[in-house]
This record gives C-alpha cells, structure tokens and sequence, in this order.
C-alpha cells in the first residue's frame, strides 16, 4: 500500500507504522461481531496497548500527577515539522549539544515538531536492539536539555536512533522534557519519502481520559507555505 499520496497540489507523506493483529508483537487483538439489532451492524472490541505501534507519548507515561492525553492542548498534536537526519555521525554517537549546535541549532523555532533520524535505522523493540546489528545514535539528558531550551512541542524518532539503549540515557531524556510538557513520537516510518525539511505534521491520539499514550495515524504535509 502506498505511504505518499496528492491532494490539491500538496504531497501527503504516511509517518505511521501499519499494524496487523496477526503478526504484531505487543498486544494487539480484535473481536469483530455483529450487533443483531433491529439494523444489523459489526462493531469491534479492541485490546490494545498504549504504546503500539507509530504512538505518542504524554507526560503521564512517567508521572501520575502529570497530565493525561485528554488533558493535553490538541493544538500539541500537530505543527511544524522539522527533519533532522544526522548523516555525518559515528554509529553508535550521542546526539550531544555540541552536535545539536552544529547540524540542528538554526533550523528550529520555539513550538516546532523535531524528527531526529540518522542512516543506521533498524526496526526498535526488536530481538535486533541493542545487539551487534545496532548501530543507531543515542539521546540522553543533555540531548533533552537542548530540545528544551529551543522549546520544541515533541520530539519524534526515526529509526536510526535509539529510545531503549540503556535507563541512565532513557530515564532523563523523558523526564526532562516530559515534565514540560513536551511530548515525543515513536516509531514513525517512511521517513526517507520526505522531500523536504518542514512540513506540516500531525499526530493526534484518541481523547481519553486516563491514557498515558497512545497509537497514533502520523501524517506530513508537503507544500504548506505557513509550515515552511
């Protein structure tokens, strides 16, 4: 199935990873019935995860008395996107200040959606992490302290770096930026379709209350002058 798509002269680029009940390795199940009612309908149940698949993730993941999803601003849910494809870097590097500094510093604006990527992507929560294989960048509390102090609104991941190398990079990395507010996308796909370095992105979960994450449909639009 096609991930890019036209629309009024705007290009339309699939972010999102596609789930399959069949074959996904988090919980995924659906019971498909039919209602028997007066007009016979299907209806599905669905038991899912928060954390399937292409998902965002809210300040409650890591605190109770941080907010949910239902309380987050929809308007947090979408904007600026801006690709940063770290291509010059060692495997196995630190997304540090001094490299933030050099390859990102003057392309974000306060309220911007950062996409940080590199070459060395693997699928993540694999048996491939953290092996051999695994030559993907890392962040920690220094990466996050910088994305705070250029107050982006989220921070998505490409699959060429790393969200489960090890807690003491992890841990903080989250709570840092959490504690703001500041959300993150994971495991966004079809990032080498992008043409361009900002588009408009966006990334809404379900209005529920009480949900720490959640599944996300994430889409990039090329071609909208104000997000460019």
């Amino acid at each position: 199935m096609s991930c890019v798509f036209e629309m009024n002269g705007l290009r339309v680029v699939d972010l999102s990873k596609p789930l399959d009940p069949a074959t996904e390795t988090r919980r995924l199940k659906l019971r498909r019935f039919n209602t028997g009612g007066p007009i016979p309908d299907f209806h599905t149940d669905m038991d899912i995860t928060s954390h399937l698949g292409t998902h965002v993730e809210c300040p409650y993941h890591h605190r109770e008395d941080w907010p949910s999803v239902a309380e987050v601003p929809l308007t947090q849910f979408m904007g600026r996107g801006v690709y940063l494809n770290f291509t010059e870097l060692a495997p196995n590097s630190y997304l540090t200040r001094e490299v933030l500094d050099k390859y990102a510093g003057t392309k974000l604006r306060p309220g911007d959606v950062a996409i940080i990527d590199s070459p060395y992507r693997i699928p993540p929560f694999t048996a491939l992490t953290n092996g051999p294989e695994d030559k993907r960048l890392f962040v920690n509390g220094e990466t996050a302290q910088w994305f705070l102090e250029k107050q982006v609104k989220c921070v998505g991941f490409g699959e060429g770096v790393s969200i489960e190398n090890r807690n003491e990079d992890v841990c903080p990395f989250h709570d840092i930026l959490l504690e703001k507010n500041i959300l993150f996308i994971e495991v966004l796909q079809n990032l080498d379709k992008l043409t361009r370095d900002t588009f408009f992105i966006s990334y809404a979960p379900m209005n529920v209350k009480g949900l720490d994450s959640c599944s996300v449909r994430c889409y990039a639009i090329e071609g909208l002058a104000e997000f460019e």
